[in-house]
């Protein structure tokens, strides 16, 4: 059964579209435009086409980057992509060697050059997507950053992640260890630029990370408290903290934190589980935490690890009216 009319049919028209996919088609046609005005070379000053300025990212942002994992992640045709790698070696932007793993494989190397034009790109690109941001209230704006998440979440970033994957290659290491010195110091400075970056936190959110980091140092207990940084590959790429919450019995579960670039790798599902597993083996017999609605994917993870909702509060902190929530897990 279709819901055309004759004149559609005969006319070649498709049928009429489902109400949901007008909507999505409607979105896609109204994000286009939008990183149309967005546009690398025009807005924001710079020599690179859109695609460029995507490779340029691409290649600064890993730290192993092969031509096939381009071709792969940023859906190229392979000669369009050699031509233009061409383009940068020329301009002394990328240098091209034998990858380390495979040698038949073409590794990607930004020179200096290369670092500081992916650097001013990175900058203005930061400022003009803050601008468009700044438009909103803070409530629209947490709103709207949290449907960007759920969007991603249910259209499958993680499947395109592992698509990303060359054939033969192992999937990204995650390791759980100990800190070592500087990690606090880089878990209170990682929490604090990524908090204002994503949620526009202010200041005093820097300062309450500070404040837990170095009461957690002044008073640490190693049979009852308990740090975990994540690697990625041998690289910082999360942390979170267990620690006594003041009342008998009781763990906190604080400052869960995994970098933009190794989520959907299990990051912070790891580290929430390690932080449950030690509660449990030091006798504690419920953890609780406390966070924001507006953070949708870490709130994710406490429900797969089954955390409880129990309470919700407004308030405005770190600059943000927000909706705080506390979570709590019968050990």
């Amino acid at each position: 059964m279709t819901t055309g009319t004759a004149s559609d049919t005969a006319s070649g028209a498709a049928p009429d579209a489902a109400p949901d996919v007008r909507e999505l088609r409607r979105f896609n046609r109204f994000y286009t435009n939008l990183i149309g005005a967005l546009d690398y070379g025009r807005h924001l000053y710079t020599p690179f086409t859109l695609t460029e300025a995507r490779v340029l990212y691409e290649v600064a942002h890993h730290e192993r980057v092969d031509a096939a994992d381009l071709r792969t992640s940023l859906s190229l045709d392979a000669g369009y992509l050699s031509r233009l790698l061409g383009k940068f070696e020329e301009r002394e932007l990328i240098t091209r060697g034998k990858s380390e793993q495979d040698p038949r494989r073409q590794r990607i190397t930004l020179t200096e050059g290369g670092r500081e034009a992916a650097g001013l790109l990175e900058e203005r690109s930061q400022n003009a997507a803050g601008s468009l941001l700044e438009q909103l209230p803070a409530d629209d704006r947490a709103r709207l950053v949290d449907s960007m998440r759920t969007i991603r979440a249910l259209l499958g970033e993680r499947p395109a992640r592992e698509a990303e994957q060359p054939a033969g290659e192992r999937a990204p290491e995650v390791n759980l260890r100990m800190p070592r010195p500087g990690d606090l110091g880089w878990m209170v400075e990682r929490n604090a630029a990524l908090y204002a970056a994503e949620y526009g936190f202010d200041l005093s959110y820097e300062a309450l990370v500070a404040r837990i980091v170095a009461e957690y140092a002044e008073s640490f207990d190693p049979r009852r408290d308990r740090t975990w940084i994540a690697e990625l590959d041998g690289r910082r790429a999360g942390a979170v903290m267990c620690v006594r919450d003041g009342r008998p019995g009781v763990a906190r579960l604080r400052l869960l934190l995994v970098e933009p670039d190794a989520r959907g790798h299990g990051v912070g599902r790891q580290l929430v589980d390690a932080c449950v597993e030690f509660a449990r083996e030091a006798g504690y017999g419920e953890m609780v935490l406390w966070t924001n609605s507006v953070l949708g994917a870490a709130r994710s993870i406490y429900q797969r690890a089954g955390f409880e909702l129990v309470a919700e509060s407004a308030h405005h902190s770190f600059g943000q009216d927000l909706l705080g929530q506390d979570w709590r897990l019968a050990l």
